[in-house]
């Protein structure tokens, strides 16, 4: 099979999660972001910025340019759903969500379906040599599952 066809598979996949989650972010009034995805759990407006931040460093992570919001990481990668994550706006999280799925579908789109296939930036050269299964297109895939995992979670709520 052409490579330009398991791109084009992954690629669907990701803005069909992508825009699965955005529709219902976008259906939410700010109380809504409130409520936990369980007792004592994360809050929906945690899982917002956690995807954002997630999907903002991926440009880094795949070797395609700097990573976007990346102050975002403390808050919603490194430390659970706390008072840090009150510091944004539910306006702010979706102006970074927009531009962060803006840029990358830009640099997705650009990127030759070839490249997909080459090293990310969290491995190294031996890695790779190693494994080279674990590519960007790899990455992409552990993203969108990513997405549908916590769009999962977003559903029980």
């Amino acid at each position: 099979m052409e490579p330009q066809l398991f791109v084009k598979m992954a690629l669907q996949g990701w803005n069909t999660q992508v825009a699965r989650a955005e529709k219902y972010f976008d259906a939410l009034t700010e109380a809504d972001f409130q409520q936990q995805v369980a007792p004592g759990k994360n809050r929906i407006v945690y899982l917002y910025g956690h995807l954002t931040s997630y999907h903002g460093l991926l440009s880094e992570t795949l070797g395609l340019g700097e990573a976007k919001y990346p102050e975002l990481a403390p808050v919603f990668l490194r430390s659970p759903d706390g008072p840090a994550v009150d510091e944004y706006t539910i306006a702010q999280l979706k102006q970074y969500w927009a531009e962060v799925h803006t840029r990358l579908t830009e640099l997705f789109n650009a990127l030759p379906a070839e490249d997909w296939f080459k090293r990310h930036n969290a491995m190294t050269d031996e890695d790779f040599a190693n494994d080279p299964t674990r590519n960007r297109l790899s990455v992409l895939l552990s993203r969108t599952n990513h997405i549908a995992y916590h769009f999962g979670q977003l559903v029980l709520v």
